[in-house]
Formats: structure tokens, sequence, C-alpha cells
């Protein structure tokens, strides 16, 4: 029986090339059951019209499923489904009705908080004023694919293929130890280094390793949501303190303190710098009260204004500091790849931590990562970015003073992001909502912070994904909403 063209649609919003969307068209009617062993596929000729592609495009969507041993070709007669392709299961669907209490079955929630919500469709608005978003124009895509197929390479078939558990690639630690950490005065031995998951990951590490119920975990207010989200989970004593314009204030910290932890170069969400005076007095306050200092090092990079402070990690002698670093916010989210830097007992605790919830983060991307920095792409797109980030921060600025707006914190040293207070009686969650039928993307304050009855009238505007041209309409949209 032969299988009409006219079968085959492709969807408009469908994601990869044609050739692609072909080769799963075909894939998941076999699997479906809808095309069985035997039968004849249109000829490419047919389908190629039918669908509006080249003929091209079929024939190698074809040969890609020949190889894989969907199809076989029966020499001028055509292309068929194979005997060898994979069958759709044999036994019936049955329908199901969950009659689990769930409520009662739960042991431990982790919904329901207040946290911080990104459309998926972010890319779609036109003023996307959102944190961490990668800009497609500024990424360097065409070395990272290369690298990427370099990592492929046989040369590196141990890197992609190998279970590392519960080690690392050693060419991105090396970079890492000889490059990265370095650069912001920090020394250190391969033992000491641990590859994680992005800079979330760390911190949940982090977390699990030091804190207990009967120890009590200091963090900043305004803080990372997710990091407030992390301490609740642990179940340990948390201690809010409220930063002021130099970042966390030593003095404010609990007498009984065991974990502090802390965004010093760039707090998270004020982008406030805490003075190298203030760094000391911590780390001097650590030395007396005996407690440890987890320093969140997540935007250094974004330094353009000019050279970051000293790390925490880099003035500490006591090994009282853990430092949390990230390639995710230089190079892309998705990439999610960050790394831990503490004396060798936590490392070799947090290293079994990990082994026994995700072994190791892919082979591949580590390898990838590593030949994309240590070949010099990522020096020069931090250049870049620098470059942008600067022209997109005076924009940023200018609108902000010709519109009337509050800047309620900012980096001294760059970042992509302001903090930003309105006028005490506006609702930024409300304005957000509004906002975004216009095309306007904010982030509202109000998760960022630890008590019940927050504030209501902070929100972040970033720029990390938004061009110089866009920054002026954007804000003066953003104005028009914020006057009470």
């Amino acid at each position: 029986m032969a299988i009409s063209e006219e079968t085959f649609f492709l969807p408009p919003d469908a994601e990869g090339t044609l050739q692609n969307q072909i080769q799963q068209l075909v894939a998941e009617a076999i699997l479906s059951g809808r095309f069985r062993a035997g039968e004849k596929m249109p000829s490419s000729r047919k389908l190629a019209t039918h669908l509006g592609v080249s003929r091209i495009t079929v024939t190698l969507a074809y040969t890609e499923l020949l190889a894989d041993d969907y199809l076989t070709s029966r020499g001028r007669s055509g292309y068929y489904i194979s005997t060898n392709a994979p069958q759709p299961p044999k036994f019936p669907i049955m329908p199901r009705e969950d009659k689990v209490d769930w409520v009662r079955a739960i042991g431990q929630k982790f919904s329901g908080g207040v946290t911080l919500t990104k459309p998926s469709d972010w890319g779609s608005y036109k003023y996307p004023f959102i944190y961490g978003q990668a800009d497609e124009t500024l990424f360097d895509r065409s070395n990272w694919r290369l690298c990427a197929l370099q990592a492929l390479g046989s040369k590196d078939y141990d890197a992609l293929t190998s279970d590392y558990f519960d080690r690392d690639d050693p060419k991105l630690i090396e970079f890492i130890l000889r490059h990265t950490l370095p650069r912001r005065g920090i020394r250190a031995e391969p033992d000491e280094v641990l590859v994680t998951m992005g800079a979330q990951n760390a911190l949940w590490l982090t977390a699990n390793v030091l804190l207990n119920q009967r120890r009590t975990a200091a963090l900043e207010n305004p803080c990372y949501p997710s990091l407030r989200d992390i301490l609740t989970q642990s179940r340990c004593q948390v201690a809010s303190v409220a930063v002021d314009a130099a970042g966390l204030p030593p003095d404010a910290l609990p007498s009984d303190v065991d974990v502090v932890f802390t965004t010093p170069s760039h707090q998270c969400p004020t982008a406030t710098t805490m003075p190298l005076e203030r760094r000391r007095t911590l780390l001097t306050r650590a030395a007396e009260k005996d407690f440890l200092i987890v320093e969140d090092d997540y935007e250094f990079e974004m330094s353009f204004l000019k050279a970051p402070s000293p790390a925490l990690k880099s003035l500490d002698r006591e090994g009282r500091v853990i430092y949390v670093g990230s390639f995710s916010k230089s190079l892309f989210p998705g990439l999610r790849l960050g790394y831990l830097v503490g004396s060798k007992p936590f490392i070799r605790e947090a290293r079994a931590l990990r082994s026994t919830v995700l072994r190791h983060p892919p082979g591949h991307i580590q390898r990838t990562a590593a030949y994309f920095l240590s070949l010099g792409h990522y020096d020069a797109l931090i250049r870049r970015m620098g470059t942008e980030f600067h022209a997109r921060r005076l924009a940023m600025e200018e609108a902000f003073a010709q519109n009337g707006l509050t800047v309620a914190g900012q980096g001294a040293f760059g970042g992509s992001s302001f903090w930003m207070r309105a006028p005490a009686n506006v609702d930024a969650e409300q304005v957000a909502e509004r906002l975004r039928s216009k095309g306007v993307l904010i982030e509202p304050g109000r998760p960022f912070f630890t008590q019940q009855d927050a504030p209501k009238n902070y929100y972040r505007l970033a720029y990390s994904s938004l061009p110089v041209r866009k920054i002026a309409e954007g804000v003066a949209l953003i104005a028009s909403e914020m006057r009470p």
C-alpha cells in the first residue's frame, strides 16, 4: 500500500530545519503505528511539490531515515517503511483514574513559593527588560559550533562517552585554574574545584553539605529568590539581613550564624558592589565568630566600567570562603555550567553529593566549553559584550533621566541590570501586567524580598537582550505606567 503525500503537513511553528521536520514527521508516524512496515513512501518529487520544499531536502531526509533503518530502498522502485523500523506497542493503552491522595502522599513540598516568572516567548516581546537572557546578536555561534564539532571528534571520544563518575573534564578544570580564577585573584588546586550545573546547583550543593536543622544561615534581603528557596528546603534556621548602599553589613549578622551567603561584586538584585573595606571587615568577623562565607560571584565578567574589586575568596587566608562561579551568565543561560571553589574537605563532600544526584555535568558540554574558553573565543565574547553593555547602560541612564524614573541600585563596575523604585503607592506587579500588552517585559521586585509584607514598588530592568535603539522608547512606556 502506498502512503499518500497528502498525509504530510509541516506545522508553521515547527522547529528545526525542513529536513529535520520531514524526518520527524516520518519517524513519528512509524512510532505511532500510522505507517506500517512494507508501505511505500511518496516519491521525493511528489512530497517536495506537496510540501513546497526543494526535492534535495526530501532526498536528504529520506537518506537519513534510510541510515537509521526507518526506511529501506528497493532499487528504482522507491522508498518503503523498513521491516526493521521500531514497532509501536502491541498492548492496548488502558484509561487511568488517579486515585492517589497526593496531598497526603507528598512528604515535602517544593512548589508554591513566590518566585520569578519569565515567559517562554520573551523573545517575541519588543522590549524585554528581563534579566539573564542571551542576545543572539552578540553570541559567537559559529565558533561555539566549531568547538562542539571538535569535541565530537575521535580525539575526544573518551570525553564524549566516558562516565566520569564523580570527576570532571581535566581540560575545563585546567582552564578554570590557570585563567578564570587568577583573574579574580584566586589560587586553587584541581581537587579544590568542582564543576556544577550552573551557579544554582552550586548553591544547592553547598547548602546541603554545610547546613542542617540546627545551623543558621544568613542571606541578604533582597536576595536571589532561588537561594531563599534552597535554604528553606534545607530546613536550617534562616536569618534575613537587609542590605544597604554598600551591600551586606557585617555588623547586622546574627551572633550565632554558621554560614553567610552573599553576592558582594553585584548584589542580587540591587547590583550594589561591596567596598573593599567592608569585605575585609566581613572576613574579620568570620574569623572572630567562626562562620563560613559563600561568595556568589555570578556576574564578575560584566565589569566593563572598571576593574572589579578583589573577590572575597582572594582575600581569605583561613579557608572560610566558598566561591561560586558561573559560565551561564557570560555565555548563555541554557549552558548550565558553573563551578565551586573551596577547601579540599568541602569539595570532597560536595563531589560525593553531586555524584549521587547527577554524577557529573555532560562530558561533551564540558569539553566544548573548554575548547571555546581555551581558544580565546570566550575572552573575545566578553570584550564584545562589555562594549555593547556599556552603550546600553548609558542609554538606560539617559532614558531614566528624561523620564523621571528612580534608580534604587546599580553596580559600580558594570553588570546588566538596574534595581528600580517606583512611587510608594505603585504596585509593580500590576504595572508589569499592563506593560505586557504593550510588548514590554519587566521584573517586579516582590519575589526578591524575604518577608511576607514585601514592598511592591520595586522592580528590575535588565538590558542584556535589548539593543540600544529600543531602550528609549521602552523606558518611556514603562515611565507612563509607573506614574501614580
